[in-house]
């Protein structure tokens, strides 16, 4: 079973791209029935694990063996990843059902379906890997895949750059990622995790320089881990990659955002939780920049147009929860996070997809409102979304993201009351931005000039299906798993998958504490409607009179501008010159093409001396004849 929860995704893929010439519909069949039986597998191994501690390594083959150096493919089936097993496959399952309604039209959709399980397949070798260089290979698998589906309407020159923006960045991270497991590996002489997390505690007095200071080995090694997860979780600095990945097709977006790649830095602090746990000043920056990250990102989505990067900057809003959850120690309750966003977050996506897909591929909420009634299913379905990520009370959001902020509160520390009030505010940020969003989309005046409100429709019954199974998980996927993951019974569960050197305990919280964020969030729905809809004149003339702020939270804070001002444009103009002076000026000339040049024109010239006269030869004759006297006479 555990083999076929990896590879089935893989063997899908291939048969799919392989296949697609058979019949029309042969590559989505092969590659959602295969994701499907992954799933179905995921979530029997999930439950057996709660119930009877069904973990255990199971090594496929020896991988690499050089001298010291020995890695293993293996399938890790501990409950860290278990329960990421089930977040990746059941969501991927899902966004391949949605996706044959929603590429339907798509000539190229069986390389679509293909890339999809692909992706999945790269991401399940990163979460049951037992070294760090199997992550490592799933983890530059979900990156190459990534490209290939952010760029896969690649006749847009925005999804291409999207595309190279996306691997670009990402590998500023892997190229962190990659420093701290050579560093790893130099010292503790092994890679697989049992064996460097058993090695940890007798490294904590080794100290390293590090352009000129002075710091410890396990907290240097954990900094440039945390470089890899940022990159991948887009935290703020290397973030800019995801909004621009929405230029992908939309289950896409639900499958990078919800499930895989964005949770996979999320993962790997976690996992490394035996190494942070021994770096206070790692756990310290993971917490501020957790926190950077959800209020950036919550302030940034409050202003945008476009349903999807509304969406998207929402997703980095969360994963800052979730790393700022992990910093102050709360591993088990960013998992549980991740656990839930899952579900609420795909179903956002994907709702917004059928409404995109109803407006004919309009994504502007300024030209949509007023189809409610047109669009039935999907405004419930968007509402539970809604509800679920605003954290309103009893589902799932409200389990794990008040979980986040109350363990903060409880952590008793000066930087875990900061982590409570970028929380609590956060919150209050994201209720109004998704609330803005809810309403722009279905209330209020019909607004498309375009398109007449009559030629919108509801989405087909293949796209209403995953929506549907995904607003259960965002509704009861809170309640039912509180206790497991979080609650008394959450030692019994997480074993030694998750390390912790000074516990949390979930206890002694005032209850005026436990209510704060539930009332923030409650109020904000009427005051939404009333500002987005029932008076939308004063927030018009809000923006009028606070124009620069609204104009820096409308340009993401002018990060992409100070990177395209102190990156991209001199190393353009680097490229330039090096591509004028050195490949035209210096290669070209006097390399290969210069001297090919050089004997074309010699052998031009040359060639003007056969002229087919008698005469001309003789006169060249009498020449050279004249050149070997006069070198004979001389010597």
């Amino acid at each position: 079973m555990e083999y076929a929860v990896i590879f089935l995704p893989l063997i899908g893929s291939i048969i799919g791209y392989l296949g697609r010439s058979f019949t029309k519909y042969f590559s989505e069949i092969v590659t959602s029935f295969f994701v499907i039986c992954s799933a179905i597998s995921s979530i029997i191994i999930f439950w057996r694990g709660i119930n009877n501690d069904y973990y255990g390594n199971y090594i496929i083959f020896e991988w690499i063996s050089s001298g010291n150096f020995i890695a293993n493919w293996s399938i890790n089936i501990d409950p860290l990843s278990s329960i990421m097993l089930v977040v990746v496959t059941f969501v991927s399952a899902l966004v391949h059902i949605y996706s044959i309604g929603y590429m339907s039209h798509d000539p190229h959709k069986p390389r679509f379906m293909s890339y999809l399980s692909l992706f999945t397949f790269s991401m399940l070798a990163l979460v049951v890997s037992d070294n760090f260089l199997q992550l490592f290979f799933g983890w530059e698998g979900v990156g190459l895949c990534s490209y290939l589906l952010i760029g896969f309407w690649y006749k847009k020159e925005s999804a291409n750059n999207a595309a190279i923006k996306a691997f670009i960045v990402n590998r500023v991270g892997d190229f962190g990622l990659a420093i701290g497991i050579f560093l790893i590996f130099f010292y503790f002489g092994t890679i697989n995790f049992d064996e460097v997390f058993q090695l940890a505690p007798e490294f904590l007095e080794k100290k390293f320089i590090f352009f000129g200071i002075e710091s410890s080995l396990i907290t240097l090694i954990c900094l440039f881990l945390f470089i890899g997860a940022m990159g991948k979780s887009a935290q703020i600095l290397l973030h800019t990659w995801l909004p621009d990945a929405m230029e992908g097709p939309t289950p896409v977006s639900a499958l990078i955002h919800a499930a895989t790649m964005v949770t996979a830095g999320v993962f790997l602090v976690v996992r490394c939780s035996p190494l942070f746990e021994y770096s206070q000043t790692a756990l310290n920056l993971v917490a501020i920049v957790g926190m950077l990250t959800a209020i950036f990102a919550a302030s940034v989505a409050l202003v945008q147009n476009d349903i999807k990067k509304i969406i998207a900057y929402s997703t980095c809003s969360q994963l800052g929860y979730m790393f700022f959850a992990t910093g102050i120690g709360a591993y088990h309750v960013a998992m549980f996070h991740l656990f839930t966003h899952a579900f609420f977050k795909a179903l956002l996506f994907l709702g917004s997809g059928s409404v995109i897909h109803a407006f004919k591929n309009e994504q502007d909420i300024r030209k949509m409102g007023g189809v409610m009634k047109k669009l039935p299913f999907t405004y419930i379905f968007m509402l539970i979304g809604t509800l679920a990520l605003t954290g309103f009370p009893f589902l799932s959001g409200f389990y794990s993201k008040d979980a986040i902020i109350e363990f903060a509160y409880l952590s008793n520390s000066v930087l875990g009351n900061y982590a409570v009030t970028v929380g609590i505010f956060t919150a209050f940020l994201t209720s109004i931005y998704s609330w803005r969003l809810f309403f722009k989309t279905f209330h209020g005046p019909y607004n498309n000039k375009t398109i007449s409100i009559n030629e919108t429709h509801e989405s087909p019954i293949v796209m209403l299906i995953p929506l549907f199974l995904l607003s259960i998980g965002a509704i009861l996927a809170g309640y039912i798993f509180k206790e497991t993951l979080i609650g008394h019974q959450s030692n019994d569960f997480w074993l030694s998958s998750i390390f912790f050197l000074n516990e949390i305990k979930h206890d002694n919280i005032p209850t005026w504490f436990l209510l704060t964020t539930p009332i923030i969030v409650v109020i904000s729905i009427p005051l939404s409607f009333y500002y987005f809809i029932s008076n939308p004149k004063v927030l018009e003339s809000f923006k009028k009179t606070n124009e620069p702020l609204y104009n820096f939270l409308l340009n993401k804070w002018y990060i992409d501008e100070l990177y395209d001002f102190i990156f991209v444009k001199p190393a353009k103009k680097i490229g330039f010159f090096f591509w004028k002076k050195g490949d035209l000026g210096t290669i070209d000339r006097f390399g290969p093409d210069g001297i090919s040049k050089l004997v074309k024109n010699i052998s031009n010239k040359a060639g003007r001396f056969q002229t087919g006269f008698i005469y001309d030869y003789a006169f060249i004759m009498l020449i050279g004849l004249s050149i070997l006297l006069t070198y004979l006479i001389l010597n």
